[in-house]
């Protein structure tokens, strides 16, 4: 890198922003199309209202344009500190070489930024507020001192409402509803009609991941296993390790917690990333079972296909299978569900 870029971007990073002089509408419009989806899922997620986190991802990064963006990935300037264990990238910002996180993408940058706010106490008292108070938001993250630019909550508010960011915020609105439109000064964000037909289409895609009344098991039903370096009791079924979730816990924190990637916690519970997990829930650490040894199962009122999957430690696949079942299909209580072939 010449000393040229160095020290233009130096000042970029000091002032924390690039002006409106130096990104075009169609750079806003290219970021907010390509990250809108990951800020609100962050937001389902960690209640960070979207809107923020996509303003300051374009505030930080330059729209994905500056030189810490471009080689680390980072789009929201985060520095190493004492638990960083990831790879670094030295840069000169308020004093020389100093190291900023770099990420495998952008999707690991934008989920950092959400476990870096929601884990820090200097930041706790925002998310006492409302989820849809961009305003509030924005001066409170300034009062706590993200940055050091002293217009820093009104840069953000203003790049909100020109791109009507906030309406992202709005939990009630699905993302297949927001549309973008690019005027000559900014990109509106806007909502878009359902149609009847699909509106029917999305009131059945849903995934009902536990039924309003069924009881989780609770951990003297199983046995004691061993506990996690952190003080986690972790508990045994059918064989398989598992957890009982508790507040404050993510795919990551999780991941991190017993070394192992957030996919396959995830994934080997039969859940989704966009999916909220909820203390009590049962997370296995390892793959769930072909089959459990007590054959078959009465199913309980409020009980569900994937409820049985996680209290008798099944892949939800082969209890499907082994009752002639789609995805989806949910028998009556008092039916027998066969827990193997």
């Amino acid at each position: 890198m010449s000393l040229r870029i160095a020290i233009f971007f130096f000042f970029l990073l000091i002032t924390g922003f690039l002006s409106a002089q130096q990104l075009t509408n169609s750079d806003y419009a290219v970021y907010i199309k390509q990250y809108k989806s990951i800020a609100v899922r962050e937001m389902q997620l960690y209640k960070i209202p979207a809107s923020i986190t996509l303003a300051q991802g374009m505030i930080e990064s330059g729209c994905g344009k500056s030189v810490l963006a471009v080689e680390s990935k980072n789009h929201f300037g985060i520095k190493c500190q004492k638990d960083w264990t990831g790879e670094k990238y030295y840069y000169h910002d308020d004093e020389a070489n100093e190291c900023f996180r770099v990420y495998k993408d952008v999707e690991e940058s934008y989920r950092d930024h959400s476990i870096f706010l929601s884990t820090r106490s200097r930041y706790a008292s925002l998310f006492a507020l409302p989820i849809n108070d961009y305003k509030a938001w924005a001066t409170g993250l300034k009062k706590a001192g993200y940055a050091t630019n002293p217009d820093y909550a009104n840069i953000l508010i203003r790049l909100i409402e020109k791109n009507q960011l906030h309406l992202l915020d709005d939990t009630s609105i699905k993302q297949e509803e927001i549309t973008q439109k690019s005027t000559g000064n900014e990109t509106e964000i806007l909502r878009k009609q359902e149609s009847d037909k699909d509106k029917a289409f999305s009131e059945k895609e849903g995934r009902v991941i536990f039924r309003k009344n069924y009881k989780m098991p609770a951990a003297s039903d199983f046995e004691y296993s061993y506990t996690s370096d952190e003080g986690r009791k972790v508990y045994e079924n059918n064989g398989v390790p598992f957890i009982f979730v508790k507040k404050g816990d993510t795919w990551f924190s999780i991941a991190k917690e017993f070394s192992i990637f957030s996919h396959q916690v995830y994934k080997q519970n039969d859940l989704l990333e966009s999916d909220i997990i909820v203390p009590g829930q049962m997370i296995y650490l390892e793959p769930k079972k072909k089959k459990n040894h007590e054959q078959r199962y009465m199913l309980k009122p409020g009980e569900s296909m994937y409820s049985i999957s996680q209290e008798k430690c099944i892949k939800l696949a082969k209890l499907l299978k082994y009752n002639k079942l789609n995805p989806g299909d949910e028998p009556k209580p008092g039916n027998e569900i066969k827990l193997a072939r």
